[in-house]
């Protein structure tokens, strides 16, 4: 709330003008507060409540003198706004009047109007009736005179004899050659012929005129003189001069199909501007640069080597097609009609179809030299002669013998430890089936594509899989020596470690490469199908290498065991005078088995390297069984055999085979038999490792012991 003494009494000025509204106690507070005597008792003057009374009295009185004044001046100010508001009211009564009136006149003026512009258009049309034939008229009249002249055999017109009036003559010539050509020929050859003279003359005069524009770079009058000569027949033949005076220049540097793009660019952003339908321009310029000067680029280069160099040849037309292609992608953004899809793939069919016919012949052929000259020089380079191997009924009866059999049927071959299978030679020859890949993507029709991509493959599968690696395989199985061998080279493993990286190789050329161009086809199945039946073959003869190439370790385990074991390491002649932890015989076989896994995890990956290890320590275990079961033992013999397979068993902890493990543990529970004394036997035989074998095994250990004739032992062993 404001103060109170911002409130003006009567016979005061107010200060200010404040919207808000009046409180009356504010104000009667004011006044109590100027009056003398009306204030607080506290104050400067006694209260004096009849003083203040007067002044209430009077001040009531003059605030209702003021109102009465007021009031006055309120019903003057009313009666003057009902005085002017029926003004007011009259005033726009006869505003409406007046536009009442005016809209009248004004639908009046609009029919009036409307009558007359009918009456004008009437007329129009009658006067355009009157004046089409009227004009017709003056024109076949002024034909008829040109063509008087024509008669008369000499023209006097200015039209024909000024030559900057070309254009109306050009316009009148061909008015006269369509009329002449309805004439009959017997009365009027002479004049026809003279009429076609001039046609002649004034076209080809044009198509100089144009020439001439084109060269000088006047787009305006060549735009001039192409609307004039679209209505000869010589508009095409300017059409040619156009296209052939703007390759002029164009093609000055080697790269032809740059020099092609960047002239059909120039041109577009200028037919526009001269031709009536620029797009049909446009689309005879490239077909003029297609037919002309790729045709005979492309030929050239490619019938230079067609006879002599496949590899060029087939390099030289996979780079033309890519590049010309390429150029059709870019001139895809121009306006050339309505199937521009359709005229530009004629366009390149025209130009390849002859040498796209034969490509894949082409390609056969020489992928299936270049394969036979890779594998001929690494074989050279090797001085090896590469052995036939056989086919038909004896070989295959041979094969089968062999797979049943695990027998060498044919001299073994001694290699050197050469594996006949090289890296380089298969990235030479994967690269080159992947260039072949890639050609016939682009160069096969697409109903072919498959058709000749399987054709591809089957050339890789005929030099990579067969002439190389089923060559090396067959060489390494016949490289492996008999089991009886005393000295062998067991290189099969290096064979088999070559074998599988080239199998990689193989099979990502054969997922990156072949299978895009194969995969929504028939041949999808049956390139897959030969897949798996090269490798199932290759496979076969592995394993059977890898089987032969264990009993080889075994055998070779053999030799030293029956070189270095002695009868009397067993049954020493000095019980107490023995020094050694473990037989000669037992370090040499272990050293041996060591370097074998070793290899064998190098030559191997995923799953195979677990499955050859299991194999060969199940054969090295049988191998030590059969060897421990040989000798007598006397009760220091026992415990060097038992310090022999505690060293065999932890070399067959280098296997990482639970099983091989498990089977040298037995086989070490066992030969505790050999030095235990005869009343724990039954105990040691119920024992948690040996609770499970046969009782005959047992037995069998039993009776290696030197003591094992004594009553006292066998009474006990029953």
């Amino acid at each position: 709330m404001r103060p109170w003494s911002q409130w003006t009494l009567p016979g005061e000025t107010a200060w200010r003008r404040d919207p808000e509204p009046f409180v009356a106690d504010e104000y009667i507070e004011r006044l109590a507060w100027r009056t003398p005597g009306g204030g607080s008792r506290g104050g400067v003057e006694a209260f004096d409540p009849k003083r203040l009374l007067e002044e209430f009295v009077n001040h009531i009185q003059e605030l209702q003198v003021m109102d009465e004044r007021i009031q006055r001046r309120v019903e003057k100010l009313e009666q003057q706004c009902q005085k002017e508001a029926k003004e007011f009211a009259k005033k726009v009564q006869e505003l409406q009047k007046s536009n009442q009136v005016a809209f009248q006149h004004f639908q009046e003026l609009d029919e009036h109007i409307s009558y007359v512009a009918t009456k004008v258009c009437h007329l129009g049309d009658q006067l355009e009736g009157v004046n089409t034939p009227r004009q017709r008229a003056v024109e076949a009249q002024k034909l008829m005179k040109y063509f008087n002249e024509f008669l008369d055999g000499e023209l006097k017109s200015d039209v024909f004899t000024n030559s900057e009036k070309i254009k109306e003559a050009a316009d009148i010539i061909q008015k006269l050659h369509l009329i002449a050509q309805e004439l009959p020929f017997d009365r009027f050859s002479e004049v026809k012929s003279k009429i076609a003279s001039k046609y002649h003359d004034l076209e080809c005069q044009l198509i100089q005129e144009f020439t001439n524009a084109q060269r000088r770079g006047e787009i305006s009058r060549m735009r001039e003189v192409a609307a004039v000569l679209l209505h000869f027949k010589g508009y095409s033949h300017c059409v040619d001069v156009y296209i052939k005076q703007c390759q002029e220049g164009a093609f000055l540097r080697n790269d032809i199909f740059e020099d092609a793009a960047i002239l059909c660019q120039r041109v577009n952003k200028q037919v526009g501007e001269i031709f009536s339908s620029p797009e049909t321009v446009l689309a005879k310029l490239i077909q003029n640069i297609f037919e002309v000067k790729l045709q005979s680029y492309v030929k050239d280069q490619l019938e230079e080597h067609k006879k002599s160099d496949a590899e060029q040849y087939l390099k030289n037309l996979y780079e033309l097609y890519t590049r010309t292609t390429n150029l059709s992608s870019k001139l895809m953004e121009f306006n050339l009609g309505t199937d521009k899809q359709t005229f530009l793939s004629k366009l390149i069919k025209s130009i390849f179809i002859s040498y796209l016919e034969n490509y894949i012949e082409v390609e056969i052929g020489y992928l299936k030299s270049r394969s036979a000259v890779i594998l001929q020089r690494y074989y050279d380079s090797k001085n090896h002669q590469k052995r036939s191997i056989g086919t038909g009924g004896i070989q295959d009866l041979k094969e089968r013998i062999r797979q049943r059999t695990n027998l060498p049927l044919g001299p073994s071959i001694d290699t050197h430890g050469e594996t006949f299978l090289s890296q380089e030679v298969v990235v030479n020859l994967l690269q080159e089936t992947k260039q072949a890949f890639e050609r016939c993507h682009r160069l096969s029709d697409p109903s072919d594509l498959p058709k000749n991509a399987f054709r591809i493959f089957s050339m890789l599968v005929e030099f990579l899989c067969i002439e190389h690696i089923d060559y090396a395989l067959e060489t390494g199985l016949a490289g492996i020596p008999s089991s009886d061998s005393k000295s062998a080279n067991l290189y099969f493993l290096d064979v088999v470690h070559q074998a599988n990286t080239i199998f990689h190789l193989f099979d990502k050329q054969f997922n990156d490469h072949l299978m895009p161009l194969i995969s929504s086809s028939p041949k999808l199945s049956e390139c897959l199908q030969k897949k798996k039946d090269i490798i199932e073959q290759m496979e076969v003869k592995l394993d059977m290498g890898i089987d032969r190439t264990l009993n080889c370790m075994i055998g070779q385990m053999k030799h030293i065991l029956a070189a270095e074991q002695k009868k009397t390491d067993f049954k020493p002649e000095d019980e107490n005078n023995v020094l050694i932890q473990y037989t000669n015989a037992c370090v040499k076989v272990c050293g041996y088995v060591r370097k074998q896994v070793e290899k064998i995890r190098k030559s191997m990956d995923g799953k195979n390297v677990d499955t050859v290890l299991m194999e060969l320590g199940v054969r090295f275990h049988r191998l030590i069984y059969e060897h421990l079961q040989q000798y007598s033992y006397s009760c220091m013999g026992g415990m060097l055999a038992i310090c022999d397979v505690a060293e065999y068993r932890k070399c067959a902890k280098d296997f990482k085979i639970p099983l091989v493990l498990q089977l040298f543990d037995t086989l070490h529970a066992l030969c505790n038999l050999l030095v235990v004394a005869p009343d724990n036997l039954k105990q040691v035989c119920s024992g948690e490792q040996l609770a499970n074998l046969d009782k005959n095994i047992l037995h069998s250990f039993v009776q290696l012991r030197a003591d094992y004739r004594s009553a006292r032992l066998a009474r006990h062993f029953s």
